[in-house]
């Protein structure tokens, strides 16, 4: 083995993998070099250790003899270190103090599984998308709350969501939810005043959101509405700013900074303000305070909406509202900002080519640095899933690969021209699994893709719930597998964000697109033939219908013997058009379309309260 293949391999690197289609892969030398130059491997100080409630926990070699152990509930135990190096089981889930041979470890104890989902079925809604009985130009948290309430009327046990994370207020044109400034605070045009007694004025709606245009009037009527709080409000924002402390702090002006330097992001600004701590950010946080207290209240009101709307749908769900958790962040943003040593530097993360994207994908963000997050004791990584279940039942991890292992991609490659990074996947899904315990929520892990072997019983294993959606269950021949035999440790789905709808499918909306951006692949004798392989796989006789068999669809999904079945709002409304299609931009109206009524309104038609109560009758809450 050369010297820079041994270095890969030490670093975590796979020079060889597998693509999506069982092939053998090899990763260029250059590819690996370009890569290493920017990973930092320095060991951690105080050496992070995990484990499961119940199970002898493995310690590093060279340790006996008698270890103390402090509980995160503040009794002190003096555990013996048995002679095969391990420590007697632990039961109290949490994050604890080991001292052993003289060294300090933290030693995280996971449940051995994640709560279930009481059987049923819930919905899936893009925030912006949705109307609310106000009109305005998108969709907020008021608007989530009335979709709760709605929801939870026609009998669904959860809603998941689009991500709430913190885009760019000053840079209206950045609205892709999956690309934020960062995963610990909140996208702040989600934020609704009335819910203070402020509402917003009126906008007429569109079929199309002008995000630009939307956006900046919505944060000048923000601003407006902040000049007008009342003193209630106002100290209870600043008792929000308190407990957030410096990370919101440094948010808040980042935000701040943004609108009077602009640029796409920090690289941009005058080099003084690169340093979040510096002369320059603090004297301008000085002189600008009302602007930064305005940024920070806008969280503390997002987050007041959030906990609406699931304390909303509570009353009713089981499990309730679903957040969603992005892979990374933008490496312009407050995050890589304001501690830019926890993030990748030089990498951009992607996926390799698949059936998804068969060109691979490069997203263009950044995410935690696996040596940084040993280093830290993982504690951003911990910090952002406590924010994202602050006010859920339920997470759905988007790319849940990641926990395993990233495709990055040197700066300036293509997006074939990556390489897998191992992440410390053991480490990572306990404490996912005792932030979820901590929150009683659910876990949904994404597990679509190019899969590595085991990875899908890993989950299982641990009741991390896979998402089974129709599209993709097939068998080695192409046909459609009977939902009977989908896996019970996943969620039954009709389709994603980023999967043509039921009816799109049916009539190859898809593959319009295809054909109209220029793509390959676009085959529509195929879909002649999946259509009539799926029309016999729900068992119907004769030859496929031209209109699109929604409700027996949706039937079929729900037959699958998942504890939870989740059906985008869009199949419920029979929309042909998806909220997404990955590898474009502006070549779609990605994230801009808009529900034609309030959800209230829409359920209450006649064939989607059709659906509802096809769904309520096979899978009764």
């Amino acid at each position: 083995m050369s010297d820079l293949h041994a270095r890969a391999a030490a670093a975590g690197l796979s020079r060889d993998w597998e693509d999506a289609d069982g092939h053998p892969q090899r990763v260029a030398d250059d590819v690996l070099e370009a890569v290493l130059a920017c990973l930092n491997t320095a060991p951690p100080e105080a050496p992070f250790l995990s484990a499961d409630a119940g199970s002898a926990i493995t310690l590093p070699a060279g340790l006996s003899g008698t270890a103390e152990l402090l509980l995160d509930d503040g009794n002190r135990l003096t555990p013996t270190i048995g002679a095969d190096g391990t420590l007697p089981p632990i039961e109290r889930v949490g994050y604890h103090r080991l001292l052993a041979g003289g060294r300090a470890f933290t030693l995280a104890i996971a449940p051995r599984r994640c709560a279930l989902p009481r059987r049923g079925w819930g919905a899936a809604v893009q925030i912006p998308g949705l109307r609310a009985t106000t009109d305005s130009a998108f969709g907020d948290a008021g608007a989530l709350v009335e979709a709760a309430a709605a929801f939870a009327r026609v009998g669904a046990q959860a809603l998941a969501i689009s991500p709430t994370h913190a885009l760019f207020p000053a840079d209206p044109t950045r609205f892709s939810p999956y690309s934020p400034s960062t995963r610990l605070f909140h996208n702040v045009l989600l934020a609704d005043p009335g819910l203070i007694g402020v509402p917003l004025p009126p906008a007429r709606p569109a079929p199309l959101i002008d995000w630009p245009q939307a956006a900046r009037a919505r944060m000048t009527q923000l601003r407006a509405a902040f000049d007008l709080a009342s003193e209630g409000a106002l100290s209870a924002a600043r008792a929000y700013r308190r407990q957030r402390g410096a990370a919101l702090e440094a948010h808040a002006r980042f935000d701040a900074l943004h609108v009077g330097l602009a640029g796409h992001g920090w690289q941009d600004w005058p080099s003084a303000y690169h340093d979040p701590h510096g002369e320059a950010v603090i004297r301008f946080a000085a002189e600008h305070e009302r602007d930064v207290a305005f940024y920070a209240f806008l969280q503390w009101l997002v987050d007041l909406g959030l906990a609406t709307a699931q304390r909303t749908a509570k009353e009713r769900m089981a499990t309730g509202i679903v957040a969603d958790l992005a892979v990374g962040m933008d490496a312009g943003g407050s995050h890589a900002w304001s501690a830019r040593d926890e993030l990748l530097t030089g990498l951009s993360v992607g996926a390799p080519p698949d059936p998804l994207g068969p060109d691979g994908q490069n997203w263009g963000i950044t995410t935690l640095d696996p040596f940084a997050l040993e280093r830290t004791g993982f504690r951003p990584f911990i910090e952002t899933l406590r924010v994202a279940l602050a006010h859920a039942g339920g997470l759905r991890i988007d790319h849940a690969l990641g926990l395993e292992r990233l495709w990055v991609i040197p700066a300036g490659a293509g997006a074939g021209d990556g390489v897998y990074l191992r992440m410390p996947g053991a480490h990572l899904r306990r404490i996912v699994a005792i932030e979820a315990h901590r929150a009683e929520a659910v876990v949904i892990a994404e597990d679509l893709g190019t899969v590595p072997a085991g990875f899908r019983e890993t989950l299982a294993t641990r009741c991390m719930l896979g998402m089974r959606v129709l599209p993709f269950e097939r068998d080695a021949d192409g046909g459609f597998v009977p939902p009977a035999e989908w896996d019970e440790a996943a969620v039954a789905m009709t389709g994603t964000h980023d999967t043509p709808t039921l009816a799109g499918w049916w009539k190859a909306r898809d593959i319009d697109w295809a054909e109209k951006l220029g793509r390959g692949g676009a085959d529509r004798a195929r879909r002649t033939t999946e259509r009539a392989a799926l029309w016999l796989a729900m068992g119907k006789p004769g030859d496929p219908p031209a209109a699109p068999p929604v409700d027996a669809m949706i039937a079929h999904v729900a037959e699958a013997p998942c504890p939870l079945a989740i059906v985008p709002l869009e199949d419920l409304l029979a929309l042909e058009e998806q909220p997404n299609l990955p590898g474009t931009i502006d070549e779609h109206p990605n994230w801009r379309r808009r529900m034609d009524a309030p959800t209230a309104a829409l359920l209450a038609r006649r064939d989607v309260a059709r659906r509802t109560a096809l769904l309520n009758a096979k899978r009764p809450a």
